[in-house]
């Protein structure tokens, strides 16, 4: 019998929810090449007052300006190319501009994501704290992960690896360069696990670090997942408090921008548990 939607809806109602975004602000860690996150406000309360029945009444208003691809985000098909070409063999030439941005594979593109979640908790086989900044996930962490937690990813799953980074927010020095220099460095997958995970047949991937996969790097796992493969990659993702909960499978909510054309969108990820 197919369940009503009250059923649905009282299903919910006490349901448990986690908010896997990270607060954006000025000087927030963020890839160096990639525009920061700015904020001004732009009307303060008190600088037009409206005096209404005896009342003063104000507004404020603030703008914001920020790259497509900082705080928690997720990378669209068209971010990567790989030998001119995007996923799907689509021509880069012809197909971008710098008014109009990408004429195929724009963010826009990607729908509201209702999916099953999983968390592969690698940072919790080490001891729980952040993973070293060259370390190299394999395709042995993740299965490993998915027996000590008794966890299968399925195709059409948003499967988030937790590498304990997340443990370095909001330090813009430790979360970007690890306090090594002025080179971004992060553990997370390379090309194997990438596959690996390609192979499961997911819907995207996603980690708790800057860039999803280890750096310094050529990015061949961005290159494998969105160029060779048409998996969305979610970056800066807070999931500190689903692995202090055990919460290994959930539903994964999260609705990019409808930029026209973007390369990547801001989202504001939850995971919800009945």
């Amino acid at each position: 019998m197919k369940p009503q939607l009250s059923d649905v809806l009282d299903l919910f109602q006490g349901a448990k929810v986690y908010d896997l975004g990270v607060d954006l602000f000025a000087g927030m860690p963020r890839y160096p090449t990639h525009p920061p996150f700015l904020y001004g406000m732009a009307k303060r309360h008190g600088d037009m007052v409206n005096a209404v029945a005896g009342r003063e009444i104000s507004s404020a208003v603030d703008a914001i300006s920020m790259g497509t691809h900082v705080g928690t985000h997720i990378d669209g098909l068209g971010h990567f190319s790989c030998n001119g070409c995007l996923y799907g063999d689509v021509p880069v030439n012809g197909n971008q501009s710098y008014e109009s941005g990408l004429a195929r594979h724009g963010v826009e593109t990607i729908a509201p994501i209702l999916r099953r979640g999983v968390l592969l908790d690698v940072a919790g086989l080490f001891g729980d704290k952040p993973l070293p900044s060259d370390f190299t996930i394999e395709p042995e962490h993740l299965a490993e992960a998915c027996r000590a937690q008794d966890l299968e990813v399925r195709q059409g799953d948003v499967a988030l690896i937790r590498t304990g980074w997340g443990q370095h927010w909001p330090d813009p020095i430790a979360f970007v360069t690890a306090g090594k220099g002025n080179v971004a460095m992060n553990p997370g997958p390379g090309q194997a696990a990438a596959k690996w995970l390609s192979a499961k047949g997911v819907f995207a991937a996603g980690a708790d670090n800057l860039t999803f996969e280890k750096v310094p790097s050529a990015f061949p796992a961005h290159v494998h997942l969105l160029v060779e493969s048409g998996i969305h990659i979610i970056e800066v993702l807070n999931l500190e408090k689903l692995a202090r909960d055990k919460v290994w499978k959930f539903l994964f909510i999260a609705q990019p921008l409808k930029i026209r054309g973007g390369t990547g969108s801001p989202i504001r990820p939850v995971a919800v548990v009945v």
